[in-house]
């Protein structure tokens, strides 16, 4: 993929995936997510947000280090986070990193057992990270990627509150919202928990 510095471990399973070009999403936002900038990206359905998401935590956290998260993302339901886990192990092959997915139908008391073992990135439903997080589940102060995807829809469902409060138990992080449209609620919430937040909008 055509993208400046990119992870060589990354860019082969990107090549192996049939993903040769970036494409408009991607190219206007490597640079900027790369910086470690909060961002607010506004594209629509089926410009590849979900793969931007995956290809930029594994750049930025290229291998497994130490026990505790240092991606969290947050995704609407069941069915993103499966299919976010399924990308991570087909875009991350050729590194190490530990991935687990967490949902309103997985085992609490298992899932932080895994947690706990080790895990680099947590990818899970607003409901179910802050079940976790509400019950001592895992360590927030090593999140180094605080990532929402469909970041409009889970603020019209009234789980801004989720967001905001998991994004105080971070000390510092980057903070990324990829929505569909960039709603006025979605624009307080950034207000509220990004430093300076870059904003992106695709055109449809």
């Amino acid at each position: 993929m055509n993208l400046k510095k990119i992870n060589p471990h990354l860019q082969q399973a990107l090549v192996e995936a049939g993903l040769t070009e970036a494409n408009e999403l991607q190219q206007t936002t490597f640079s900027a997510i790369k910086s470690g900038a909060d961002a607010v990206i506004q594209s629509p359905v089926g410009s590849g947000k979900t793969t931007t998401i995956v290809l930029n935590v594994i750049q930025k956290l290229d291998k497994a280090q130490g026990e505790s998260t240092r991606a969290l993302i947050l995704v609407l339901g069941k069915e993103q986070v499966l299919a976010m886990v399924d990308l991570f192990r087909q875009l991350g092959k050729h590194t190490d990193l530990r991935v687990i997915g967490v949902h309103d139908k997985t085992d609490i008391d298992e899932d932080k057992n895994q947690i706990s073992a080790g895990m680099d990135v947590l990818i899970g439903t607003p409901t179910k990270i802050n079940a976790m997080f509400s019950s001592a589940g895992f360590n927030m102060t090593t999140i180094k990627m605080f990532a929402t995807d469909d970041a409009d829809e889970i603020v019209r469902l009234r789980q801004d509150s989720i967001i905001q409060r998991l994004s105080m138990s971070v000390e510092k992080t980057q903070r990324l919202f990829f929505c569909n449209q960039i709603t006025e609620k979605l624009e307080i919430l950034a207000d509220k928990i990004m430093i300076e937040p870059l904003f992106f909008e695709a055109e449809e």
